[in-house]
Order: structure tokens, then C-alpha cells, then sequence
């Protein structure tokens, strides 16, 4: 898996969850990630998911570290256990990068991370004809987001390092799982 931190302030709005956005911004072919800075404001023609566009959520940041992560694959129940994997991977990161004395209790609640009742994330799985998407936007700052927010400025966190280690610990753990795949004896 190639994986990328992408330079230039880029505002999701949605339109950016598709196949082949990554390759179109940077050339890399495969199975990849891309990490970016910027505002999130995603459109109704954009949502992906049903019950937040039925509901008329609001889903807006003035500034998120996004990742997008493409898998050329059609699962997406397994797009759905990565995106998991990931968040958990988003979490770990959080606890071991705050640089704070306090404790947090941050716990995953499906695809979202919380502290207490103020939300750090937001995330979704998709498919497409040629591969599964998935986008993960972690609030860097939390004023002005139409619920309770928490951002990794909250928690001192510099995020272009948060974004390099993440992005390093997710491709571990798919190499980790392609190596433990190889290595099983089959069973009868």
C-alpha cells in the first residue's frame, strides 16, 4: 500500500470519495491512502450515508485531518472492518501522541471515536465498480461544528506527525495480516 501526505489545503465536500482520486492527485496506482488538511463541508449530493442524508445532518469542520484509503477490491464488508482498523489505529495514536497529563477515556463507538460526548471523527465505507473507499476526517480544531467536537488540538497534537504515524501503522497491520494469511496451514 502506498500512502501519501498531500501538501496543499484541500476542503472535502464529498466529491473527493471516489476511484482513482488519489491516483488522479499523485500518480500512485494500487491499493493506497492519502492524508490532507482542510475543511470539511460535504454536500447532499455527496453523503454517502443514507441516515445522515435523510436526516439532514450537517456534517461540516473548518479544519480536519482526512485520509482517503482505496483497496481495489469489491468487499465491503472488509472495507467496512478496515475503516474500523483504522479508527482503531486513529484512537491508539491519540493516547500515545496527547501531550497532556489528564487521562482521556476515548472510546470507539462503531466507525467514531468520543471523549465523553463530544465527537473526534468522522468516517465512512464505500464501493465503488473497481474498489472499496473509505474516508476518515479527524477534527483538528472543534469550534463552530454543529455538535460537540473535540480536535487534535485539543489534545496538543501536531497534525502532520499524527498523520505519518497513523498512515505507518495501518500499513503494518496489512502487511501483518498478508503474513499471517501466508503462514497458515490448511485445515481439512
Amino acid at each position: 500500500m502506498d500512502a501519501v501526505i498531500l501538501k496543499n489545503r484541500i476542503d472535502y465536500d464529498g466529491s473527493q470519495l471516489r476511484s482513482h482520486w488519489i491516483f488522479d492527485r499523485t500518480g500512485e496506482t494500487g491499493d493506497s491512502c492519502a492524508a490532507f488538511i482542510g475543511g470539511c463541508d460535504v454536500a447532499p449530493d455527496h453523503m454517502v450515508d443514507l441516515a445522515d442524508k435523510r436526516d439532514n445532518c450537517k456534517i461540516f469542520s473548518h479544519e480536519m485531518l482526512h485520509f482517503i484509503i482505496e483497496h481495489f477490491d469489491s468487499n465491503l464488508e472488509a472495507a467496512i472492518l478496515r475503516q474500523r482498523l483504522f479508527v482503531s489505529i486513529v484512537r491508539d495514536v491519540i493516547l500515545r501522541q496527547a501531550q497532556d497529563e489528564r487521562e482521556f477515556k476515548i472510546e470507539r463507538r462503531g466507525n467514531d471515536l468520543y471523549d465523553g460526548n463530544a465527537k473526534i471523527n468522522i468516517s465512512i465505507a464505500t464501493a465503488s465498480p473497481v474498489s472499496t473507499l473509505i474516508h476518515v476526517g479527524v477534527n483538528i480544531r472543534s469550534d463552530g461544528t454543529p455538535v460537540k467536537t473535540k480536535g487534535l488540538k485539543d489534545y496538543n497534537i501536531e497534525p502532520k506527525m499524527f498523520a505519518e504515524e497513523v498512515l505507518k501503522k495501518y500499513k503494518e497491520e496489512l502487511e501483518g495480516v498478508k503474513k499471517a494469511r501466508a503462514k497458515v496451514k490448511w485445515v481439512a
